[in-house]
């Protein structure tokens, strides 16, 4: 029979312990901004035109059209000015699961990707989530302290016409979990 030392066996149960335990929610100290509705595009787009390190976005829906004062072209625009500025901006979208095929007329994928192509010819980073997983965020993490996190897609429906609720939080460290919860996926 072998005998293990009880340092040993402490950090093996600790290892375990940490591997398994899932992981607590954290509280940070953060100055709030409850946007509604129209409020979330004069903000977002705000956080963009000042940015001067990173601009990070997750979103279900970016859906920038041609039509006149589409708002989230507005808000393509500005990423792509932000981009040629020197910001380090990237944008990661949703992609169909396996069984929406983009080739089926899967709206929802072509409108992401037309956006896709707009930033990417602006030299935006873009990429799209796993088609196994649904990647369901609407947030922005603006040079490492400003979150906008909420219900809002960039639709024009989302920023101009629907009831929607989302918050600006002003937090260095609530803005580097959302980034650090970004990074996994």
């Amino acid at each position: 029979m072998t005998v293990f030392p009880a340092k040993i066996i402490s950090a093996v149960l600790l290892a375990t312990i940490l591997i398994t335990e899932p992981a607590t929610a954290a509280s940070h100290a953060a100055q709030t901004t409850l946007l509604r509705n129209r409020e979330f595009a004069e903000a977002l787009t705000e956080g963009i035109r000042t940015a001067r390190k990173s601009i990070y976005l997750s979103f279900f829906l970016f859906k920038a059209t041609t039509a006149r004062n589409n708002l989230p072209r507005q808000i393509a625009e500005e990423l792509v000015r932000a981009q040629k500025r020197g910001v380090n901006v990237t944008v990661l979208l949703e992609r169909p699961s396996k069984e929406r095929s983009p080739a089926g007329g899967d709206s929802l994928y072509n409108d992401n990707r037309q956006t896709a192509d707009l930033l990417s010819r602006g030299g935006v980073k873009v990429f799209f989530d796993s088609p196994s997983v649904t990647t369901h965020t609407k947030v922005a993490v603006i040079d490492g302290h400003l979150v906008f996190i909420g219900s809002h897609n960039l639709s024009q429906s989302a920023l101009q016409h629907n009831n929607e609720l989302s918050v600006l939080l002003d937090s260095p460290e609530l803005a580097a979990e959302v980034k650090a919860y970004l990074d996994r996926l």
